[in-house]
């Protein structure tokens, strides 16, 4: 139980009282049929009402679970030949970001990503996905790489935000993210950005500047953790759920806000339940951004990228 989440805990009981009865059937030699039946029928019914009516808050929990599949994990699926580079060639390299060339249905392509950790030991490594400014001078040096072989860009955005620690202000943090912003903008190769987790605050921002934008379903993206909306709003983190609700950060939400232009479907009950379903989603997903991109000359990638980032928002 210690492995699920919190709202998933009715259906795995019911799922144990199933098991149960079965076992009990074959060693006593019952007819116990109609009854499973009727228990799994209710199992599904259950699994439809919670996984299509989830809380913005439960979807914050599915986005931080860890067993959700990474970047790494999405590359060995969809990156053929895959060769991380490391480095800024500044400082030193950052394993919160991962980036490198690959093959994607056989065009060239630079992959980048936020990299978080699926145990304790390399969640230290990797900072808990929270990069130093390190991190976004590497991919920042591997994007203009990219520009320079025009070869299209695919990040995966997963990250609280990056790390606000004294050694990454030293090193000058919000300098690294707003030279990304500005770098980003103004790119001479399609960008294909995608949030397959937690999209936080500038630390996301700075590989999200892309042509197009798509969002798993049960990611988020914000300025702001809940619990820091709630610290900062009510003086009370705990408060963090009421804040999820207030602060529009499902993927519904940033797409009538046009912040993202696509909902990328998940397996049911989130992509940690099949990493294979979620990662031919996202393959579809950059498979077609990429042939509506391809037939853009160099100065209409730009203005088109440039008005869809000045039309972002509903203002009243």
């Amino acid at each position: 139980m210690s492995k699920v989440l919190e709202f998933e805990k009715p259906i795995i009981e019911l799922r144990k009282q199933i098991a149960e009865l079965r076992k009990f059937s074959e060693e006593n030699k019952l007819d116990l049929s109609h009854e499973i039946y009727v228990l799994v029928r209710k199992v599904k019914q259950m699994e439809r009402q919670i996984y299509e009516n989830l809380s913005p808050w439960q979807r914050v929990s599915i986005a931080r679970w860890q067993e959700r599949p990474t970047s790494l994990d999405y590359i060995e699926r969809l990156i053929d030949n895959f060769i991380e580079f490391h480095g800024d060639r500044y400082y030193g390299d950052d394993r919160a970001i991962i980036g490198g060339i690959g093959s994607f249905e056989g065009r060239a392509v630079t992959v980048i990503g936020h990299q978080k950790g699926k145990n304790t030991k390399e969640n230290l490594e990797m900072n808990f996905g929270m990069p130093n400014p390190e991190g976004y001078r590497k991919a920042l040096r591997l994007m203009k790489q990219a520009e320079k072989f025009n070869r299209p860009i695919i990040t995966f955005i997963d990250t609280p935000g990056a790390y606000c620690g004294l050694g990454a202000e030293e090193r000058g943090q919000g300098e690294a993210i707003a030279l990304n912003l500005l770098e980003m903008s103004r790119l001479k190769t399609p960008i294909i950005a995608i949030i397959i987790g937690e999209g936080g605050s500038g630390g996301a921002l700075a590989l999200g500047v892309g042509d197009r934008v798509g969002m798993l379903e049960n990611s988020i993206y914000s300025v702001i953790s809940p619990e820091g909306l709630a610290s900062i709003l009510w003086k009370d983190a705990s408060r963090a759920e009421e804040g999820a609700r207030v602060m529009r950060l499902t993927a519904q939400d940033l797409l009538d806000l046009k912040i993202i232009d696509n909902i990328i479907k998940e397996a049911r009950g989130g992509a940690h339940k099949d990493y294979d379903f979620t990662a031919n989603k996202i393959k579809s997903y950059i498979s077609k951004s990429l042939e509506e991109l391809k037939g853009l000359d160099r100065d209409e990638l730009l203005a088109n990228r440039y008005k869809k980032f000045r039309n972002m928002g509903i203002w009243k």
